[in-house]
Order: structure tokens, then C-alpha cells, then sequence
């Protein structure tokens, strides 16, 4: 990561025109440029032995998959050592041992993570695998003494979101949710929080969120599982189902595997709690709200195919969120929609900010050019501007990281209850301290059996 900050410092010196033309204002980019100065200076230091940390990956996937993706930007770090990977597809687990090997690591590889957590001197774990997964991993990873990188979504049913935090509060273990939209992208998503928060719209009225639709399929074949891949491992908790495949010359197989899992509410919450966990996340930033949620939620969309095999997320959808101050969050998505994903703050007197990754745009051009007062209150006390960095540092400090289990617990949760708005049909009433509807049905998909031998023990 000392490569990747050293040449980022140098991308920001050499591009600041480049980042007004994307709108961050020169005031923020400098602040930007600054922190990144002292994480270079930082990450210079010398490492003592005893701050060396160990890390496991499991759910390595394809080459393009997430944790890949993490490792390739932090491989570099002195005081951090890869030493196991995990998946339960032996190709992806053949390839991903192949690669770290090559950097130069010694890895261990394993296709049952318990066993990669029964190392004794492994300190931290990058949990990237389908998201029925992410709780039973996390939490035995914290039950050994591991602190744990978690992909977002944080889980894959409320019930799973509340068992994590308690977890993690009863063994002290550090957990960041990958929801790393709070530290990169050049400080887009955390100046838009900061400025709402600070009142520079006004009182909030709305968010809008694009958070991508659900791809559809029509009926796919029952094929045999692949070799090299343990099918029922990988369903794990999650019924038994047969394994589907088609390659009709799409781009990307039609499958229940692998990327295309999140078009099944068997395995996912689709769109909604892929994306809409990342924009959710930030909106509940802007609002105040990590931790918390809103009080109502209702939802309409295209409802899904009705042929069986077929992929089973609502296509198109528009959830609507209603906060205790009155503000409200509608979250769309529409199948054939391709723009980016996106957030846009509505205020007071026509105001309004809207972010992507790669710009930010406001109703006035003051509202981003006015530098913040120097007592604006601070969001996070640092300003980390690598995901990965900051939970290792603190890992190291055992302070909380920027998107701290109870941040991402809360924001998938919201994602949730608004896929179970959907799926239901009902007009909804929350409570985000108790974390219960006003009505039974809808209670009941707060969480999910699971297939033996796995069960939620929290």
C-alpha cells in the first residue's frame, strides 16, 4: 500500500485541475492531498516484529472478484502477510494460491474456512465469499481471535446484522465493513456528508438513490455441478437447490453461482443490498443516522418471473424510506437502467448535492466551493482515504474503524427492510431500537432457518 500511496500522492499533485473538473473543490482536494501525506509518512516507518499482522482470504473467486481486487492494492505493505486463502471452488482456490505464491507469499489453501481460522497465529481475515456466508464466517472468526475485513453486504437477513454486532462487542474484535465508499474516490461520498451535516443545504427533505436494477432470466437448465466445485458447501445454510447453468451467448453465464447469485433472494437481497448498501450507507452518514434506521418503509416494483429456475429479484422496484424527522430516502432501480449509481441530497430552497464516484455536482457552486468552518465537527477523527488501511490501523489501535460493524449493521438492515417491503406489498412501520415491524408476516422475514448442520449461535 506504500506504492499505491506514493503514487496517488503523485496522481493527486499532478491532477488537481483534474479533480475540479469532477467538482471537488480545491480546498477539499488539498485537505485530500495532506492526509495523504501523512499516511506516505506513516506507512514509511519502520515495522517493529511484534506490529507484523497475518491475514487469510476466504472466498477468493475469479480473477476479477473483490478480495482480489484488495489484496492486489495492499500486497505491498510491509507489516502485513498473506498467509491462507479459502474457497470452495478448487479452481478459484488453485488460481488465487498460484497468484500469492508467485508474489512471494507462502500461503496455506483450504477449502473448509474453519480450518484456515484454526491457525493460531493468523491475525486478521478478508471475508469476500456470497453473502449467505458473511455472518457464520465473521463470527467464528472473531470467537478465535481474529479481526475481520467483511465484504459488504454485511449479511443476509436482519437477524444475522444484530448477531454480528453482538459478537463483535462480546469479543472485541475489529470488524470494518467493506463499504468503501466512506474513504475512497477521493473523499467524494465523506465531503457531501460532511457539507449536508453541516447544514450547508439546509434541513434535509429528500434523498434519491440509484442503486441499480435486477438482472432476469427465463427458466435455466439443471446441469451438473462443475468439477472442482462443492456444491453443497457452497450452498452452506441456504436450502438445497440444484445447480443451474446457461451460457446462450450472454456475456455472463445465467447461473446460480458465483457473480450471478445476487439475482436469486436466496442468496442475496439483489440490487438493493449490493449497491443500495453502499448508497444507503452514505445517505445514513449524511443524515446522522450509523446505527439507526428510519420508521417507515413501502416499496412497489415489476414483480419477478414466476417460471421456476428462474432468477427471482423484482426487476424494477422503488423503495421508500421514511425518517422520525420526516425526511425520506427512495431507493430505484430499473433493469435496463446502465448510469452510474448514484445519491442526490435534497434541501431546503431548491439546494441540492449529487455524487458518483467520479463527481460531484451541487445546485450552486458555492455550496461546494466555500471551504467548511475549521470547528465543523469531524465525522470520523482521521481521514483515511484507503478502506483496507484503515481497518490494519485499527487493528493496531483498537479504535473503531470508519464503517465499524454497528455503521454497516445498521445500514444493511435498512436495505432489508426495504426488500422485505417489496416482497411483501405492505406499507410498513419500523422501529430501529427494537428492530421490529408493526406487523407479524413481515417479523417473520427478519431472519431465516438455516440447513443443518449450520445455525446462527449468537
Amino acid at each position: 500500500m506504500q506504492r499505491g500511496i506514493l503514487s496517488r500522492r503523485g496522481f493527486l499533485q499532478r491532477t488537481l485541475a483534474g479533480l475540479a473538473a469532477t467538482g471537488l473543490p480545491a480546498w477539499y482536494a488539498r485537505d485530500l492531498m495532506a492526509a495523504v501525506e501523512q499516511q506516505v509518512a506513516a506507512a514509511s516507518k519502520a515495522v517493529a516484529a511484534n506490529d507484523k499482522l497475518t491475514m487469510g482470504i476466504i472466498g477468493v473467486g475469479s480473477p476479477q472478484s473483490r478480495s482480489l481486487q484488495i489484496y492486489n492494492k495492499v500486497k505491498s505493505l510491509r507489516h502485513l502477510q498473506f498467509t491462507s486463502v479459502c474457497d470452495v471452488d478448487a479452481g478459484h482456490l488453485r488460481r488465487a494460491a498460484g497468484l500469492l505464491k508467485d508474489d512471494g507469499c507462502e500461503v496455506s489453501a483450504h477449502k473448509d474456512f474453519r480450518r484456515l481460522l484454526d491457525d493460531k497465529d493468523l491475525n486478521t481475515v478478508l471475508v469476500a465469499t456470497p453473502d449467505h456466508w458473511h455472518a457464520l464466517i465473521a463470527i467464528e472468526a472473531m470467537r478465535k481471535g481474529k479481526d475481520v475485513y467483511c465484504e459488504k453486504p454485511l449479511t443476509l437477513t436482519v437477524e444475522e446484522a444484530l448477531a454480528l454486532v453482538k459478537v463483535a462487542r462480546q469479543t472485541g474484535r475489529i470488524l470494518q465493513t467493506g463499504s468503501q465508499q466512506r474513504t475512497e474516490f477521493d473523499g467524494r461520498f465523506r465531503l457531501v456528508s460532511e457539507l449536508v451535516r453541516a447544514g450547508r443545504i439546509g434541513k434535509v427533505a429528500r434523498i434519491e438513490i440509484n442503486s441499480g436494477g435486477n438482472r432476469t432470466s427465463g427458466p435455466l437448465p439443471q446441469v451438473p455441478v462443475p468439477d472442482g466445485l462443492d456444491w453443497d458447501f457452497w450452498l452452506g445454510p441456504t436450502p438445497r437447490v440444484p445447480y443451474f447453468y446457461k451460457n446462450g451467448g450472454q456475456a455472463v453465464p445465467l447461473t446460480n453461482c458465483h457473480y450471478e447469485f445476487r439475482w436469486w433472494y436466496q442468496f442475496s437481497g439483489g440490487r438493493m443490498t449490493d449497491w443500495g448498501a453502499h448508497m444507503v450507507d452514505i445517505a445514513q452518514w449524511a443524515l446522522g443516522r450509523d446505527g439507526s434506521g428510519p420508521v417507515a418503509v413501502s416499496a412497489r416494483g415489476t414483480p419477478p418471473a414466476r417460471e421456476p429456475n428462474a432468477y427471482s429479484c423484482h426487476p424494477d422496484y422503488e423503495i421508500t424510506y421514511t425518517y422520525g424527522d420526516g425526511t425520506t430516502m427512495i431507493a430505484r432501480g430499473k433493469n435496463a437502467d446502465r448510469s452510474d449509481r448514484s445519491i442526490k441530497i435534497l434541501g431546503e430552497n431548491g439546494k441540492w448535492i449529487f455524487v458518483v464516484r467520479n463527481k460531484i455536482e451541487a445546485s450552486e457552486k458555492r455550496l461546494l466551493d466555500e471551504p467548511l468552518p475549521a470547528s465543523t465537527p469531524q465525522l470520523y477523527p482521521s481521514r483515511p482515504t484507503d478502506h483496507m488501511g484503515n481497518f490494519l490501523d485499527c487493528v493496531a489501535s483498537r479504535q473503531k474503524p470508519i464503517c465499524d460493524v454497528a455503521v454497516g449493521a445498521g445500514s444493511v438492515i435498512a436495505c432489508h427492510i426495504g426488500v422485505i417491503a417489496l416482497r411483501s406489498g405492505k406499507q410498513l412501520r419500523w422501529d430501529p431500537a427494537n428492530h421490529q415491524f408493526d406487523d407479524a408476516e413481515a417479523n417473520k422475514m427478519l431472519s431465516r432457518p438455516m440447513r443443518t448442520p449450520w445455525k446462527l449461535d449468537a
